[in-house]
């Protein structure tokens, strides 16, 4: 599975977002991350690319996630990286920051929004746990503008969960106190990392049928071709956002 990460997006954390190691070396000028500045990545996983970012730049990082497992295999490869002093974890919800006001520089998420319901409540938390002027960037999916709904109903069904949203995301920044300062269309290197997947899915069949179990490998390969359809007809798009609290 390590080897298949590697090949797919360049890093072997067991990461679960499509954030490549191209994109995560774009992170640090984009929010300023060196020594002294503290860096709040939300639905951290196990790690990716939070402790990249941190062992890379010397900034602290708090990796911040619901599912304790993942955020305690994110502290062991923290320690493995020699940055423990400057990695913290917190198991909580994007949603409901158990911060004070100000308590970071930067935040990073990717492809978290997607996956929550109430993607406004985080975002105003998001905005809340930062001073004015602090930048945050963040990797998204999210369904094409102006589908029907047909075809706006095939993107829910193969994306993220809740990938649709209840209105445009420049709303939802608004709303929040955010102002977009770039937008970078990523959908290309989206298809292409779900391509790489799906035939390395299909490549290691055997070993990997193991581990996965074989219909477990089978629905996987096929929720990806999926994907990739969907992609290819214009109905899923993912991108960069870099915005500042306002």
């Amino acid at each position: 599975m390590r080897e298949l990460e590697r090949d797919v997006l360049g890093c072997d954390f067991g990461g679960t977002s499509w954030t490549t190691k191209s994109q995560a070396d774009a992170i640090p000028s984009a929010l300023g991350l060196k020594a002294g500045v503290s860096l709040l990545e939300i639905g951290a996983g196990t790690g990716w690319p939070g402790i990249y970012l941190a062992r890379g730049t010397g900034c602290d990082v708090t990796l911040l996630d619901i599912p304790a497992g993942s955020l305690k295999l994110a502290i062991q490869r923290a320690n493995e990286e020699g940055i423990d002093a400057r990695c913290h974890a917190a198991a909580a919800s994007g949603g409901a920051l158990p911060f004070a006001d100000g308590s970071f520089d930067a935040i990073g998420h990717s492809d978290v929004l997607c996956c929550l319901p109430d993607k406004l409540e985080m975002l105003r938390e998001c905005r809340r746990v930062v001073n004015t002027g602090a930048p945050m960037l963040y990797y998204v999916i999210a369904p094409s503008a102006g589908l029907s709904a047909t075809m706006l109903q095939r993107a829910c069904d193969v994306g993220p969960p809740f990938v649709d949203t209840p209105a445009a995301y420049n709303d939802l920044l608004r709303a929040s106190g955010w102002l977009v300062k770039e937008r970078i269309d990523l959908t290309a290197e989206y298809r292409l990392a779900l391509s790489r997947l799906a035939d390395g899915l299909e490549t290691r069949s055997d070993a990997l049928g193991e581990v996965l179990g074989r219909q477990e490998l089978v629905d996987q390969v096929k929720h990806r071709r999926d994907q990739i359809s969907a992609i290819e007809d214009g109905l899923l798009e993912r991108e960069m956002v870099l915005v500042e609290a306002v």
